[in-house]
């Protein structure tokens, strides 16, 4: 018999090593509903009574495992019994590591069935190694006040001892849970009303904050993104190599396909990170309609097609959603024209503007029109406090200008405001703070009151801690409150200075850091990390000399210089750069700074 296929060809010709044949991209029979459920597990029950599902890549881009949302549900409820024949109680918190695959999938999906609250984990140990990865995950498992850890047999050696400095007990692999036997379990899955699961924000570190996330807000937020943000369609196929514990990995590529009975195929984030060119392969061979990244995927990705572009066919990518971290247009512009040989089409393009404390999407640009570069005049910028736009004389010269992409409109249901300093809403291209309220926003930060407090307004709004203007009622994003740099009477963007520095030879994106240290005038004294490759004297300190010409060019500013071996700035478990981080590490003293030529010191 033929079975249709993500590629529209025979099965046997979509076949993996193994003899898989991946879910179809559509059901037969089965009405599409884009969200409208009350709770996941009500979500789930329906989708399963079709034939999409999951579908799980090897590192070397074969189907290695396929898991359709029938068989994901027999496997949740089968889960779910064994994890409360662990002896735990509805409501108590199961901290699992959040590896890509079906083990993760069941341990979620079962506490939904079970009323047990999951606490997706990081599986990366980043920068920092073993040690640093315990203390991280020992932070989130006592925040959690968890009461059992569930991980890989690989990762295991690791989260022992993180479970036993945070006094969780109850340690589990998947291979021992399978082991559990499930008969004589009654399950009271999790109502309308109830908690869905904790998210931890991408910059939690040893004192991580856990978004708490209600069934309403999850089903609010994925509703909201398949009829409005994305307009999901009935043959759409989705890919997703974003790891399954940050909120766009979960909610953006597993949750609301999901609740839209969307197919969709993984690679692990690892994966990806070894061979960026399978991501497009992948979506080539399967023809895939709708991906998200952040600007760091799709720059990584554009740099190591190496040319094969004409090898591949990404003419059905109908929505190329970028969010995550501040969206960069020579990224774009990048991607787009090394990938055009391949059929993109760059206003597949998607600017959205989103947080784990909003469960995940707040804005989206419009699909299938051309995403909008907003150019500024930096001088006048900075001293009026508004975003004038640029005058053509200027627009093309980034030391006088600056271009930020425009990042869409609010989600239905959901209010985004510009204020001031006091609280007072802003007109059009004012710069200020961002806050948000909506029916996606987080019921708080577990067992947490101070920090919720100190983000939610009393009026209900939340303050994000971004900073934006209004254009043309879309919201443009200009950074991080918290990083922003005040040197010499004026604020500074940190990424001005970082993609500036960039843009020097050996340097490469997520190279730079630059943050301000107090100078104790009301000022701070600029210090830019960035990565060196080069080896000796005189190409060490040329780079040094080079980082601070064009730093000075194009924002006017002297700054000190430190130059630190490659792949040692600290990252967010999204990819984000922590200048936080990074800064912190620097006043300890930790980073191995390559140091000046003692020709130059003299």
């Amino acid at each position: 018999m033929r079975v249709e296929t993500s590629a529209g060809i025979s099965a046997a010709t979509n076949k993996s090593e193994s003899g898989l044949t991946p879910t179809r991209r559509q059901n037969v029979g089965l009405p599409q509903k884009m969200g409208g459920f009350s709770t996941l597990v009500q979500a789930l029950d329906y989708a399963a009574r079709g034939i999409t599902g999951f579908n799980f890549y090897t590192p070397r881009g074969a189907l290695g495992d396929v898991l359709p949302y029938w068989e994901l549900r027999e496997l949740a409820i089968e889960t779910g019994k064994k994890l409360v024949n662990c002896g735990l109680k509805r409501g108590e918190r199961v901290a699992v590591v959040a590896e890509t695959g079906r083990e993760f999938m069941a341990v979620f999906f079962g506490c939904q069935y079970a009323g047990l609250v999951p606490c997706p984990m990081p599986y990366s140990m980043h920068i920092g190694g073993r040690q640093a990865y315990v203390e991280r995950i020992a932070g989130m498992l006592k925040s959690a006040g968890a009461s059992a850890a569930i991980s890989s047999t690989e990762l295991l050696e690791s989260i022992k001892p993180a479970a036993q400095l945070a006094g969780v007990s109850l340690i589990v692999t998947h291979e021992e849970l399978s082991g559990i036997p499930s008969h004589g379990a009654r399950l009271e899955p999790f109502g309308p009303d109830d908690v869905a699961y904790i998210q931890y924000s991408s910059g939690s570190t040893s004192h991580p904050k856990g978004v708490l996330i209600t069934q309403k807000s999850i089903c609010a937020n994925t509703t909201g993104t398949l009829r409005h943000g994305l307009k999901v369609r009935q043959d759409d196929r989705a890919f997703s190599w974003l790891p399954l514990y940050h909120d766009m990995g979960l909610v953006g590529f597993c949750l609301s396909p999901l609740m839209g009975q969307v197919t969709v195929d993984y690679l692990a984030t690892t994966s990806f990170a070894r061979r960026p060119g399978l991501w497009l392969k992948i979506m080539s061979d399967n023809q895939c309609t709708a991906t998200y990244a952040p600007s760091f995927g799709y720059d990584l990705a554009a740099r190591r097609i190496n040319g094969g572009a004409r090898d591949l066919d990404l003419s059905q990518l109908r929505c190329a959603g970028i969010g995550g971290d501040m969206v960069r247009p020579d990224v774009l512009e990048m991607f787009a024209e090394r990938l055009a040989p391949a059929g993109f089409d760059a206003t597949a393009f998607v600017p959205s503007y989103g947080m784990a404390e909003a469960t995940l999407g707040i804005t989206f640009s419009d699909l299938e029109t051309p995403y909008r570069v907003d150019v500024i005049d930096r001088a006048k910028t900075k001293l009026l406090g508004r975003a004038v736009p640029a005058s053509k004389e200027i627009a093309g010269n980034p030391e006088e200008s600056r271009s930020f992409v425009v990042c869409g409109r609010p989600m239905p249901e959901h209010t985004v405001k510009v204020c001031n300093d006091s609280g007072i809403e802003l007109k059009e291209r004012e710069i200020g703070h961002i806050l948000v309220q909506g029916p996606s926003i987080m019921a708080g930060y577990f067992d947490n009151h101070d920090a919720t407090a100190a983000v939610m307004k009393a009026d209900g709004f939340m303050d994000t801690g971004d900073l934006g203007y209004w254009l043309d009622g879309e919201i443009v994003i200009t950074g991080r409150a918290k990083d922003m740099i005040l040197h010499n009477g004026r604020n500074v963007w940190p990424q001005d200075i970082e993609w500036a520095a960039e843009k020097v030879e050996t340097l490469r994106d997520g190279d730079v850091a630059a943050f301000g240290m107090d100078a104790g005038d009301s000022s701070e004294t600029v210090v830019v990390l960035a990565h060196c490759r080069v080896k000796g004297d005189e190409e060490v300190e040329t780079l040094r000399r080079d980082i601070s010409a064009v730093v000075y060019r194009a924002c006017g500013i002297e700054c000190q210089v430190v130059l630190i071996p490659p792949r040692s700035l600290p990252f967010t478990s999204s990819g984000k750069l922590s200048r936080a981080g990074a800064k912190q590490r620097y006043q300890a003293g930790e980073y191995a700074e390559i140091s000046r030529p003692q020709s130059a010191v003299a």
